[in-house]
Order: structure tokens, then sequence, then C-alpha cells
């Protein structure tokens, strides 16, 4: 039992060896064919404000040109929950990012201003700052500065539709007394500049705080608290990190997933799979406008290949995978269980199981229904209830808090 949880532990703290096929060189095949290479800022230092991290935890990384302190994080609070950063004034960044469900919104895929969908599951936000890529299916995407500029400027699709209202998103910020406030105290080098450039360096700043790390299974697995999970929840881990299952491969680390950069870690961990949740042709397609990474790097190799989703709190982020399309934490199990999933008719119909992309990582599994018990026990020691109730991430509009 000792060796056991020995490599449960290891298997946890250290960067896991992804096989060849789900591992994408950042430097040579992120980019589309023709394109320049792309590579990890390499202005990136360890966050020295203080995140409250427990001593086990590594620190993240922020762009040297953009450090973290508190002045900044409180002003990326106020302009994430403000519904002055989209068009209509009607929606903020915590409509798609909510706290409570873990900043994830709890529908499959999720409206902008114009009622347009995303064609994608919004992603938890907890421990983003550890994230060396960004949304599912982007290896081009690095920094949280370059993914605000997604949604506030996106028109494919439209999220929060500010494209082109650059001087009016200003004219509303400086309408604000408390803005006029912060955003000197945020950038005094920048003489307290009010504009795009640092609104999304704000944001970015309070999204390297949404720190997740006091679940169950943290007092447990990192500090010796034998009590703070049940059985099942032993049971559950166990059958999580072994081979029959083959979770842990695709979701191993201290965010339980496999893509991965931090201060003990500096160079990136990068993954993403087909889990053969479609096969429409046969061939291994999937929805057209919902192919993975194939979308940017042109490789045929590439189709159905999403990242690995922290685990983190997913009892509360349903609908799962990428286009939100299985409604419970049973309904996955069961798609990995099968090897992939079966849709019998419709324009989506095929066998994922025989999708020929598939990752080796999803070969299928017989599973009684105590195991399932055990291991939906586990993911459930995954919810960190002190997280989604911090008052220091919460909306300070409701509580009048700047704080």
């Amino acid at each position: 039992m000792r060796f056991v949880a020995a490599s449960i532990a290891l298997a946890i703290l250290l960067p896991s060896c992804v096989a060849g096929s789900d591992r994408t060189d950042i430097v040579n095949a992120a980019a589309p064919s023709g394109a320049a290479a792309t590579t990890i800022d390499p202005a990136l230092v360890p966050v020295a404000f203080n995140l409250n991290l427990p001593d086990w935890a590594p620190a993240p990384l922020e762009p040297a040109s953009n450090r973290l302190n508190a002045a900044k994080a409180e002003l990326g609070r106020r302009l994430f929950y403000d519904v002055r950063l989209s068009s209509t004034k009607t929606k903020s960044c915590a409509t798609c990012h909510e706290q409570k469900l873990a900043f994830t919104d709890g529908q499959p895929v999720s409206p902008g201003v114009t009622g347009q969908l995303t064609p994608r599951n919004s992603m938890s936000l907890a421990n983003v700052a550890y994230a060396p890529v960004l949304t599912w299916s982007n290896p081009l995407l690095h920094s949280l500065e370059q993914q605000a500029l997604v949604p506030l400027l996106g028109q494919e699709p439209v999220e929060l539709g500010m494209a082109g209202l650059d001087d009016e998103l200003k004219q509303r910020l400086e309408a604000e007394p408390l803005y006029r406030e912060l955003f000197p105290k945020a950038f005094p080098e920048l003489n307290g500049e009010i504009s795009l450039a640092t609104v999304v360096r704000a944001l970015s700043a309070f999204e390297r705080t949404i720190i997740s790390m006091d679940a169950p299974y943290d007092r447990y697995r990192y500090k010796g608290d034998v009590d703070a999970v049940s059985d099942a929840a032993i049971r559950g881990e166990a059958l999580f990190f072994s081979e029959k299952f083959e979770c842990h491969h695709c979701h191993n680390n201290f965010n339980m997933n496999d893509n991965v950069i931090h201060a003990r870690a500096p160079h990136p961990e990068i993954a993403f799979h087909n889990t053969g949740l479609y096969n429409v042709d046969g061939k291994g397609a999937y929805p057209k406008g919902n192919t993975g990474i194939a979308e940017l790097t042109e490789r045929a190799a590439d189709m159905g290949r999403f990242k690995a989703p922290s685990l983190r709190n997913i009892e509360v982020t349903a609908p799962y995978m990428h286009d939100g399309s299985i409604a419970t934490l049973e309904g996955v199990i069961d798609h990995y269980a099968a090897g992939g999933r079966t849709i019998s008719s419709g324009p989506y119909a095929g066998i994922g199981r025989d999708n020929p992309l598939k990752s080796s990582f999803v070969p299928g599994f017989d599973i009684t229904a105590q195991e399932k018990a055990d291991l939906i026990a586990f993911l459930k020691s995954l919810t960190d209830e002190t997280f989604l109730n911090d008052p220091r991430i919460s909306d300070p509009w409701k509580t009048g808090s700047t704080k």
C-alpha cells in the first residue's frame, strides 16, 4: 500500500510522459503549415504576489511585463464582473464564468451578446495561471493577456462584442469614480491609463488569483489528513491511477490535467487528445467547425484532438466534454468505458470506439457499479468549497467591497 500511495503522489506532482501521438511540439507543430513556429513567452517569471498557496504548491508564472499586485488584481476583479465590458452592457466575463460553478456557466455552449453561440463549452478558470495553452483547441494561445482579447473583440463568434468600441469602452470606464481611483494604483508607470491594453492586463492579473487548492483530496493527499475523504474516494483514487482505467495519463498533475507550466517546471507540458467522442464518416471525422487543433495545424492526424480539462471541481462543471455533449459524470465514465461514444442516428452518427485517430489511452474497460460509485466519490473529493465561496474572487459590485 505504501508503494501504491507513493506512486500516486509521484504521478500527481511530476509532469507526465504522454504518448507522442497525443503531445504537441509547441515549437515545431503548433503553427499551421507555412506559419511561423510559436514558443512560450521567454519573459515569464514566478509570481511573487502572495496568492496564499499551500506549501506544497509551486508558484505559477506570469509575464515580466505584467507583474501581479494587489491594486491590479482588485481592478481586474471589478472589470471581470462589469457588464460595461460588453457592447450591450448585458454580459461580463462572469456571465460565462460563475464562481459557484468553478467559473463555468452550466451550459453546453454559451450565447454572446448577439445570441450567437460559442462552439465549445465554457472552461473552468480554476488555476488557469498554470495553463501553458488556453481554450480547448488553440495551441497558439499562450497567455491570459492574449486570450482576454478573444471574448472582448472576437467576431466568430461574437461574445462580448467590443470590436471597434475602444473609445466607448474608455469613456464608460472613465465615468466610474472607482476606476479613476484604481487604474492609477494598478498602472502608475502608465499614469493610470485607461485603455483596452490596461483592461486586458488587469483582467489577466485577476485571473491568476483564481486559485483552487483546498479540496478534501488536497487535504488528504498533500496535508496528510486521512479523515478528509471517504473510503470510497480512496478506493476511487486507486482506480483512477490504475492502468485498468487509464485516467491518469491525461489527468495526472496537481491540477488534474496534462497541460501545465510553473516555477518548478518552466518547460511547458502540452497535450491534446482525441477521445473517440465522434466518428462522423467512419474515418475519424468530428463535426464541422469543432475539429480540435486540426483547424489550426491543418494536419489530418490532429482531427478531434482537444485539451484535457482540469478535473478540479468537476462535480460542479457539468455538462462535460469540449461541446458540453455529455450531461453527467456517470455519462463521461460510460463514454470512456465504451472506448468511445456511439451515436446511432442523426447528422453525427458514428461509432467513436472505431475512430482510427482516437488516443491509445481510450481503449475501453469493464467497470462494476461499485467501481463507478468509488470513481465518482474520488472525483467529488476534488470539489473545493472554500474556492467556490471565496469572497476574494467574488463579485465586488454585489458586496460593495474593494478588498
